[in-house]
């Protein structure tokens, strides 16, 4: 269970501005053959979750995995078990020579930090923090590359299309701790509801997230707590639910199941029909994080001798993120929403439609 302070997961908010800025210039991973050297040694340390979270920690290795065997690499992985294996897990990657270590998860953002300065000679890539632990605007450690992800934009689109697709008028987020990188699902999925009832003159309810505070498990684990949240949502007449934070939407899905009502599940990260086929059935759709494909990039180009450590930022623009297609439920999907989303998702883009996070003004 992940138990940094809020404080330490706000790091990020300190480069708000810049990385606004990079947001519009970071381009999308390159189609070009890397030519490194086989004796690349990239490596991986994950965050508690481990590498089967089929969300996060699952999507980073196998960008690792991708850019590895086009380099001609053999990639070092280690699964941290707990916030204590982070420090000593980043330490016996570099003692084994890794010339480029990949964090998963902004509750590795200190120990990363602290690597890196010991390790000059190294490089890193921090997923989901902006490495910026004492708030001045800068990477802590020249030597970092943090990618970022706006997942707002694209939980914005699937906030508006469970809002035209919901049959009570009642849908429902929860996370599992309220720091940045899981809230900004949740405000996303709430702006577009919001967007999509003041286009269409409806009223469709958001349960568990008022736009600062909402419903959270406490970690980041498939247990009780999380599937009792979710059958409050249930009970409270929701009909599609958002559950943000690794494998609690396992909990959220076996509620769904017990529940013998009609239910939609919504993924994050990956499109969860494809990394767990036993939820197939009862999901509308995933909101995507394309960590996989951030992480290839990153790795081929540190192993082509490439590497830059600035802040990378994910955003629709630069199909960084996503929305997966709608499945099932077809009897409840308008026939034109696919088209409205579409038009929505351009004029995102085009910023004739404004998605607001802590990664963008």
């Amino acid at each position: 269970m992940i138990t940094r302070t809020r404080k330490v997961a706000m790091s990020g908010l300190a480069l708000v501005s810049s990385v606004a800025l990079l947001a519009a210039c970071s381009s999308a991973p390159s189609d070009s053959k890397p030519s490194a050297s086989s004796d690349f040694k990239p490596c991986m340390v994950s965050d508690s979750g481990g590498f089967d979270d089929k969300s996060f920690n699952q999507l980073g290795f196998e960008g690792l995995q991708k850019a590895s065997s086009a380099l001609g690499a053999t990639p070092i992985t280690v699964e941290s078990n707990a916030e204590t294996d982070f420090g000593p897990n980043l330490q016996s990657l570099a003692d084994q020579g890794c010339e480029l270590i990949v964090s998963v998860g902004f509750a590795l953002s200190a120990p990363t930090v602290e690597a890196a300065l010991k390790n000059p000679g190294i490089n890193y890539v921090l997923i989901d923090d902006a490495a910026d632990n004492d708030y001045n605007g800068e990477t802590d450690a020249p030597n970092i590359e943090p990618l970022l992800f706006d997942t707002a934009q694209a939980a914005f689109l699937v906030g508006y299309a469970s809002a035209a697709t919901t049959q009570s008028g009642v849908v429902g987020t929860f996370g599992g701790m309220n720091f940045p990188t899981v809230a900004i699902f949740m405000d996303g999925f709430k702006q577009g509801v919001e967007y999509y009832n003041s286009q269409n003159g409806k009223s469709v309810k958001v349960l568990g997230w008022d736009g600062k505070d909402g419903s959270f498990t406490g970690g980041f684990e498939a247990n009780d707590t999380a599937r009792q949240i979710a059958q409050s949502l249930i009970d409270q007449g929701a009909d599609i639910i958002l559950p943000v934070g690794g494998p609690i939407y396992q909990s959220a899905a076996a509620a769904i199941k017990s529940s013998g009502k009609e239910i939609a599940l919504i993924g994050v990260d990956a499109d969860i029909t494809k990394t767990d086929p036993s939820v197939a059935d009862i999901v509308l759709t995933s909101v995507l994080k394309k960590i996989d494909v951030a992480v290839n990039e990153s790795v081929t180009a540190a192993g082509e001798g490439k590497f830059a450590p600035k802040a990378y930022v994910g955003n629709l623009a630069n199909d960084g993120v996503g929305m997966a297609p709608l499945t099932n439920f077809s009897s409840w999907i308008p026939a034109d929403l696919q088209k409205k989303v579409d038009e929505l998702k351009a004029q995102i883009i085009d910023g004739k439609v404004k998605v607001t996070s802590y990664l963008s003004k």
